[in-house]
């Protein structure tokens, strides 16, 4: 009855049914809500019923079809829930969540979008009280699904997209923040936000198609999902805490497997450019373990996905150095060095089990190319950002993985194997190339250690040309320390080099201890490295570029008279030829023997000097074209075929340099010393390539020394007696070596003086006897070298020269 009387129902369905006007067009009667705003907030307790009436109505109208009744029932929610914030709104959000929802159910996309817009507006209140048993999974749910709409009309579609957009912000703002909800961060949830979130950045293409007027142009911006859906995703990863950051990151790598976004590589670089700046800097760390564990995970992908992976790692990382990148650095090096020996092996047998595919060999050779390539770039790029002694460390852990032929590094053997050391050293010194460049260390000693400067030279004497580049070039790069590295890298004979700008400091005092304790070790190294055969002109750039870096960047007055020794027994291997080198071998080493002494004169500012090499460069243009740099490391060089009779005056002469130098106070003395450098057994295993030939050399080396190669005893067979009788000696000769020195003690403390003197008398007079033929022997004059002259009586007398006044043979050494 009171239903059905007006006058009987509640005051509070009375005051919501006047909110509501007979035509829906007329809007919401501001008068009456104002009423019912009023009524609310006197009697809160009645909240919640207010709430269940407008919802009760709002799904009558809703299966009636009457659209206006509904909009102007959630106005109304809207602008309750605006003005409420006692304890009891609650229950009155549980109605209008049911409401949304029941809107959101809708196939009208305008029932949607005003359900969405609601909730966000929802989402932006902060209550005062807790919510202990209130769930959104729903609204994740068809939020999410409403992200991804395939509604005919362009525009409706952009609508409900964007809607869906506003309504996960709005529950990732609403949920975030408060421990008492329903934890947004669980994988069933983040793997419905993210992968929708980045549906919408994947199609900013397809937004952007239309091009609007410019009137339009700034209301197109704010309607274009993608640029909403970013806003989101920085927002979404601005809050994550340490312990979520890995929920969030798979769903990325996940979306991006499931739609092959890999290879085009330019989509997933963005978005993890978006992670890395929206999240808090010391997370960085986290995401590139997740990028390696993906990677790690892809290790049998096609080469094009790995190589993806490995690109989008180095953008990451490169953002990730600038914060913390903390203990991530050798694990992301190790990761990467391992996936370069799997993509060797790859490219070797051409498939990813091992087993050999002769048809598809060419392709995934071609695709492992690249991937090897972005794996180098990847170190390059990550280790440039790095500080100095992280960078120190990233360098002796590659040098570590290079292999090399010794005894304590085996290699492999066999065709197969030679191939794979051989593409694995190039690979990691190429790696080791990258992150060498540019890196400055003020104290050679920590910059190049003894045992990576052994491993390093080691590798500069293999027979593969690449290799003993790379080692070059790599040396090159650590010794540059003030960026001259490129004024060298053309060979010439300037005869003014201050057009270069040279930027030389004084050596200082580390630096001079490690030239005293290696530069032996380099000076050999490139001395051998100038006889290799295989040479080509980017060799000796190097040695060039190698030869003037030191003299700039290490160099003393020793330093100095050691490098112009050392480049003058390259100008006589070239004369001589004892390697039977070739013509073109021959001249460059002629070449750069006198670009560096030009260079090395104008630096000592000897006049002498200077006017000695000026009058020789001189003499070889008129003459001997073929023996400057200018004629050799040209694409077409001018050769000549008869370099056997070069005449002494196209040579720097070892005399004429020591003497002028001398002058100027340095060394004459060791200038005149021509330099031959000492061949260590290192040098020798590094020529060899396998693990076998390297072991009989090492037997052979040992055989040569030994003092028993003449005769060899053959090797008694050992069998148990002979280990009985053999212990039973050693114990029987252990006992007369006691009875005698016992018998010794007690003779002379028992034995008269007189005996023990007669005894010590005795051995010293044999004693004395020998001593008399040792020096008899010794101090008996040799023959005159004028023969004999006979005294007054007649009878012939040796004629004594001193020793010191002899004329020994220029061949004998002493």
């Amino acid at each position: 009855v009171c239903g059905c009387c007006g006058a009987l129902r509640p005051r509070y369905k009375r005051l919501v049914d006047n909110i509501f006007p007979e035509d829906p067009e007329d809007g919401l009667v501001k008068t009456n809500m104002e009423k019912l705003t009023f009524y609310a907030l006197s009697a809160p307790e009645k909240l919640d019923r207010i709430g269940a009436y407008l919802s009760e109505r709002l799904i009558r109208d809703v299966g009636r079809h009457r659209y206006g009744y509904v909009c102007i029932a959630m106005e109304a929610l809207d602008q309750l829930l605006m003005a409420c914030h006692c304890q009891s709104i609650n229950l009155f959000v549980e109605s209008f969540l049911k409401m949304v929802a029941k809107l959101l159910e809708s196939e009208k996309p305008n029932l949607q979008i005003l359900g969405t817009n609601s909730f966000v507006k929802f989402a932006n209140i902060e209550e005062d009280t807790p919510s202990y048993h209130r769930s959104y999974d729903f609204f994740v749910s068809r939020f999410s699904e409403m992200c991804h709409s395939s509604h005919d009309d362009l525009e409706i579609k952009t609508k409900i997209r964007m809607s869906g957009i506003k309504g996960l912000q709005g529950v990732v703002r609403k949920t975030v923040n408060d421990e008492l909800q329903a934890n947004i961060w669980d994988p069933q949830h983040m793997d419905k936000i993210v992968p929708s979130l980045l549906f919408n950045l994947q199609h900013v293409e397809e937004a952007e198609s239309r091009s609007p007027s410019p009137l339009q142009a700034p209301e197109k911006e704010k309607e274009n999902p993608a640029e909403l859906a970013e806003r989101c995703l920085r927002e979404l990863l601005g809050r994550a805490a340490f312990g979520n950051i890995k929920n969030a990151i798979k769903p990325v790598l996940i979306h991006l497997d499931n739609h092959s976004l890999w290879e085009p590589k330019v989509f997933a670089i963005r978005c993890f450019k978006i992670i890395m700046y929206s999240i808090q800097p010391q997370h960085s760390h986290l995401v590139i373990q997740q990028l390696l564990s993906h990677l790690d995970a892809n290790s049998r992908s096609a080469a094009t996905v790995r190589a993806g992976i490995v690109e989008v790692l180095s953008e990451a990382a490169v953002i990730a150095a600038t914060g913390s990148v903390g203990p991530t650095v050798l694990e992301m090096f190790n990761t990467l060095l391992r996936q370069l020996r799997l993509s060797i092996d790859y490219a070797l047998t051409g498939s990813y089990d091992g087993a050999v595919s002769l048809g598809s060999k060419i392709i995934k050779e071609h695709e492992e190319r690249m991937f090897q390539e972005a794996v180098i770039k990847t170190i390059g790029s990550f280790a440039s950002t790095l500080p100095t002694y992280q960078r120190s460390e990233v360098i002796l852990f590659i040098m570590s993985k290079v292999p090399l032929p010794s005894l304590h590094h085996p290699v492999e053997t066999g065709r197969t194997g030679e191939n794979r050391n051989r593409l694995t050293q190039t690979m990691l010194l190429k790696s080791l190339l990258q992150v060498s460049t540019g890196f400055q260390c003020s104290n050679m000693m920590s910059a190049l250690p003894s045992n990576f400067l052994d491993r390093l030279l080691s590798t500069a004497l293999m027979e593969d040309a690449e290799i003993r580049l790379f080692v070059l070039e790599i040396l090159v790069s650590f010794i540059d320390r003030h960026g001259n590295r490129h004024k060298f890298s053309t060979i010439s004979t300037l005869s003014d080099i201050s057009v270069l700008k040279l930027k030389v400091d004084k050596c200082s005092r580390q630096d001079t201890v490690f030239m005293k304790k290696h530069s032996q070790q380099l000076y050999r190294h490139i001395y051998l490295s100038c006889k290799e055969e295989t040479n080509i002109q980017k060799h000796y750039e190097a040695l060039y570029s190698l030869l003037a870096l030191i003299s700039i960047e290490l160099a003393n007055e020793e330093v100095v008279v050691d490098l112009i020794r050392l480049v003058l027994a390259v100008q006589d291997v070239a004369q001589v030829n004892e390697e039977n080198l070739p013509a073109y071998n021959r001249c460059a080493l002629y070449a750069l023997g006198a670009a560096y002494l030009n260079l090395i004169s104008q630096l000592t500012t000897v006049p002498a000097f200077c006017q000695h090499i000026h009058e020789v460069i001189e003499t070889r243009k008129k003459e001997a074209p073929y023996m400057l740099p200018e004629d050799v490391f040209v694409e077409r060089p001018r050769l000549s075929q008869n370099l056997d009779g070069v005449v002494i005056e196209f040579l720097f002469r070892q005399s004429k340099i020591s003497e002028v130098l001398g002058g100027s106070g340095y060394n004459s003395d060791r200038l005149c010393l021509p330099y031959i450098p000492q061949l260590t057994d290192e040098d020798r295993l590094s020529k060899r390539k396998s693990i076998g030939e390297t072991i009989s050399l090492q037997v052979e080396v040992e055989s040569r020394n030994s003092p028993e190669k003449e005769e060899r005893v053959p090797a008694e067979e050992i069998t148990y007696e002979t280990l009985k009788k053999a212990i039973v000696d050693s114990v029987a000769v252990e006992e007369q070596e006691r009875e005698r020195r016992r018998q010794v003690v007690e003779k002379f403390q028992k034995a008269p003086f007189e005996e023990i003197a007669a005894h010590c008398g005795a051995r010293a007079s044999l004693l004395q006897s020998k001593l008399n033929q040792i020096f008899e022997i010794t101090i008996r004059p040799p023959p005159s070298p004028s023969g004999t002259i006979t005294a007054a009586y007649g009878q012939p007398q040796n004629h004594s020269i001193p020793v010191y006044e002899m004329k020994f043979p220029d061949l004998c050494v002493y």
